[in-house]
């Protein structure tokens, strides 16, 4: 089974909760990937807010503002959905503030 993600939302602690389609909802911590390669790009809050998205299915950073899936960072969906714990839904209200 392909894990399809449908939404994101990005915290001002680096972190994201994924929504899956099968209604399952992941939060991924971004803290340490922020430090390795391409993704240090993505150490501004506001940067990693903004640009953070979903594209081809999975979390991106859509850093050229194009939607191009060959101009962003992605990861593996099928990763996230292993990897990441199970929360429950956010109170947005404080997650995204």
């Amino acid at each position: 089974m392909f894990h399809k993600i449908v939404q994101v939302y990005p915290t001002d602690d680096f972190k994201v909760y994924i929504y899956f389609i099968d209604g399952k909802i992941k939060l991924f911590d971004a803290k340490e990937l922020i430090e390795q390669g391409l993704f240090k790009l993505l150490k501004d809050k506001k940067k990693f807010k903004k640009t953070c998205t979903v594209i081809n299915d999975t979390l991106a950073w859509d850093l050229s503002g194009k939607r191009d899936p060959y101009e962003c960072l992605d990861l593996d969906s099928e990763e996230l959905y292993k990897k990441c714990p199970e929360v429950k839904e956010p109170n947005l209200n404080t997650a995204l503030s």
